[in-house]
């Protein structure tokens, strides 16, 4: 028996809670129906035997304290809602509990922004990991020591486990139950709760928010200048020259700041804009890519497909179904 230990944490999402025993218990069911024995034991495991969610509108009744599981051989960390400093502080008595398990040889992983509290172990330090695209400023803020690996779905290393926004969870689910049983199981397992197996990217579905929460004011300046002049080529030299900054320093100022290069940032720029487009608009792809500034209709796709991982006219179609095709 595998046993996974599903830890419910103070400001969980609930269905971040509910989604991988589900997940597990059907899974058993599954095997069952094949011939096989059940596999999983899931618990869910806690710091109290009830844990309220949602200002109390849920309670989630644990099947054991954290005190009580003395190994176990995969832990799930669910996403997390609110304040993530908050939401942070309020299970900190789990962080020993996290390390002591891992370093005893469970296998660990984080569903979205439950990431937040995984890194608050250490455990992810020099490692990379995945979270929710809109978090990707604040986690690497406050863990300047983990490498985010930016739109991935699901991030391996060392028995860790992360996986990409929202119900991006399911596809590190998956991926756990086909490493566990096979991958006949997994597809199963897929088809009944109707989830793309094999999604790798959560690129098409990020908004990319110039990040300006820093205090370089020449880096602002050449920021609000990119979003708003988003469809003139511009290059380095211009924008080192708008801010009467040196080409060198201005990009080594510029990659610190935001955390993108000066042609990534514009790239990224032009790509969101060219996706509202699509979003919202009847114009071909060709209409678009000459608004937002391309003029090579090859290096536009590249780019495009490299940010959302779709290409322009699989965005389009998916996202706007009024769409001319052509």
């Amino acid at each position: 028996m595998k046993n996974v230990s599903i830890f419910v944490p103070e400001s969980a999402v609930l269905e971040a809670v509910a989604d991988p025993r589900y997940l597990f218990s059907a899974a058993n069911q599954f095997l069952q129906s094949s011939g096989r024995p059940p596999l999983f034991e899931v618990q869910l495991v806690g710091l109290n035997k009830e844990v309220k969610l949602h200002d109390g509108s849920f309670s989630v009744h644990t099947d054991k304290l954290l005190e009580e599981v003395e190994q176990t051989d995969l832990i799930v960390i669910p996403a997390l809602f609110g304040d993530m400093s908050s939401a942070i502080e309020k299970n900190k008595e789990a962080i020993s509990w996290i390390i002591r398990q891992y370093e005893g040889g469970a296998e660990v992983s984080s569903l979205c922004v439950g990431a937040f509290l995984l890194a608050s172990t250490g455990l992810l330090n020099g490692k990379r990991c995945s979270t929710h695209w809109a978090f990707y400023n604040e986690f690497q803020e406050m863990f300047p020591e983990v490498e985010i690996v930016d739109g991935s779905i699901i991030t391996e290393e060392n028995r860790i486990y992360s996986s990409g926004g929202a119900n991006s969870y399911w596809n590190l689910l998956l991926y756990l139950l086909e490493k566990y049983t096979d991958r006949d199981t997994a597809i199963l397992a897929a088809k009944y709760f109707a989830i793309d197996i094999d999604r790798e990217s959560q690129g098409a579905f990020a908004m990319f928010n110039g990040q300006k929460s820093h205090k370089d004011a020449e880096v602002k300046k050449a920021q609000e200048y990119i979003e708003e002049n988003y469809y003139e080529k511009i290059t380095v030299d211009d924008l080192a020259n708008l801010v009467a900054v040196s080409r060198r320093s201005f990009e080594r100022r510029f990659k610190q700041a935001t955390n993108n290069t000066i042609i990534e940032y514009i790239q990224r720029i032009k790509i969101e804009a060219a996706k509202r487009s699509f979003e919202a608009t009847r114009k071909n792809i060709n209409e678009v890519m000459f608004d937002v500034g391309y003029t090579d209709t090859k290096a536009f796709r590249n780019v495009f497909k490299k940010i959302t991982g779709l290409t322009p006219i699989e965005y389009r179609n998916k996202y706007n179904k009024g769409a001319v095709y052509n």
